[in-house]
């Protein structure tokens, strides 16, 4: 590893050192400035496992509130574009520290537990098949194939829509708007490409605050009418601009973010030498790849939160209304906690103690599936595609809080398979 330590001061989150092997330089902040300012986002940058985990635990001092803030300073005329579609993102799940939250979370919460992500199984498995069965015919016909874009990307969006009753809109669609809401609140694009951003977030909200209305008087099991029928605290419905606030995290937590997962997990297994023949085959297997990936290379790379109050953080106080970034990345590498952290190791006995979910009383709710979507998809594409190899570089997605690669390339290959595979810890 390089020195980084007294180049901690030119780090940028959004630049291509970072984005292309953010590990260096989080090995550096774990080792050296575990509680670190940075100059260029103000964001002060937590990286050990133990300090992120006390901050996410600390709901007292540590508050979710800018949890879905623009890291990017939005100008007038972009504000303009999301005014005028009514955009807002009211206090509903990941940015919620009032007293809101838990019944919020507990209806969301029904739609995705182990009942329910066990019956997603066959759902999971035919979407995967029909998306695979594409990627068989382009290699047939031309030696090639995409599997972010025609895969990885798709397959999520697909079982999310069935599952939840998502109608009205095609996946290609809900996946655009997902996508440029991420890269509009978590990204640092250029003015020209915010108004364009906007735009598709404000069609994403109108769209939603439609669905809801209309789901006032749908069956009260689904999705979007059990939060419509909600009541809060005080006994009330819940406003509608809460209820398009939790869509919209869940439809693009829900779809993107397992997306990327998906296709890191498959760009790690066919580059792991020897893995990928043994994943149709071996139990287990597949969802220990995911797990390690989830610690390595996780598509939640960071979360904020703000210090309510002066507060203590591995050993540096922070000040009251200090905004902190949580580098989940880096914590999966701690190695006070996962042993040779830089090997992929399927099994290791530690890995759940990853914190790529996060933890606490904001702990994703769709981890199950996500995990489960990722690995029935990795032991589908082994089955259906078991002689492939990986094809070039891909470019990646480089947001504050999301990393993975946008471009899964596979070519036929006839060779043998290698021998050997992953080390077991």
């Amino acid at each position: 590893m390089p020195d980084l330590r007294d180049a901690l001061g030119t780090l940028d989150l959004f630049g291509d050192d970072f984005v292309g092997d953010p590990h260096p330089w989080l090995d550096t902040l774990r080792a050296d400035a575990p509680v670190h300012l940075d100059r260029g986002t103000g964001l002060w940058l937590v990286s050990r496992h133990a300090d992120i985990r006390q901050v996410l635990l600390d709901t007292g001092a540590f508050r979710p509130d800018n949890a879905q803030q623009a890291v990017t300073r939005l100008p007038t005329a972009t504000l303009r574009v999301l005014a005028r579609a009514g955009f807002g993102l009211p206090p509903a799940l990941a940015n919620n520290g009032t007293d809101s939250h838990p019944g919020l979370r507990r209806v969301v919460t029904r739609f995705f537990n182990a009942q329910r992500v066990a019956a997603a199984v066959p759902v999971i498995g035919r979407v995967a098949g029909e998306l695979l069965a594409a990627a068989a015919g382009d290699l047939r016909e031309t030696g090639r194939s995409e599997l972010f874009t025609g895969f990885a990307q798709v397959l999520p969006c697909r079982v999310l829509m069935e599952l939840l009753g998502i109608t009205g809109v095609d996946p290609a669609t809900l996946i655009r708007w997902s996508d440029a809401s991420l890269e509009l609140f978590w990204g640092r694009p250029s003015p020209e490409r915010q108004l364009e951003l906007a735009a598709h977030a404000g069609a994403f909200h109108r769209w939603l605050t439609s669905a809801v209305h209309d789901a006032r008087r749908a069956a009260p099991d689904s999705f979007i009418g059990a939060l419509t029928r909600h009541r809060g605290p005080d006994g009330e419905p819940v406003d509608t601009a809460t209820v398009v606030a939790a869509c919209f995290f869940v439809f693009v937590a829900g779809q993107s973010t397992t997306g990327q997962l998906i296709s890191t997990v498959l760009r790690r297994a066919l580059a792991e030498p020897g893995l990928w023949p043994r994943l149709a085959h071996e139990d287990g297997l597949a969802e220990g790849w995911v797990e390690e990936v989830l610690r390595r290379e996780p598509p939640v790379t960071t979360w904020r939160r703000i210090a309510a109050r002066p507060a203590a953080v591995g050993g540096t106080t922070v000040p009251g209304g200090a905004h902190l970034l949580l580098m989940l990345m880096g914590s999966g590498s701690d190695p006070a906690v996962f042993p040779e952290p830089g090997r992929m190791c399927p099994h290791r006995p530690e890995v759940r103690h990853h914190l790529a979910f996060g933890a606490g009383r904001h702990r994703c709710p769709g981890a199950s599936l996500a995990r489960t979507e990722a690995a029935v998809a990795l032991r589908a594409a082994a089955r259906v595609l078991p002689a492939v190899s990986l094809e070039g570089g891909a470019p990646m997605l480089g947001l504050l809080s999301f990393r993975a690669p946008l471009r899964v390339g596979v070519r036929a290959d006839r060779a043998p398979a290698a021998a050997g595979g992953p080390r077991q810890a």
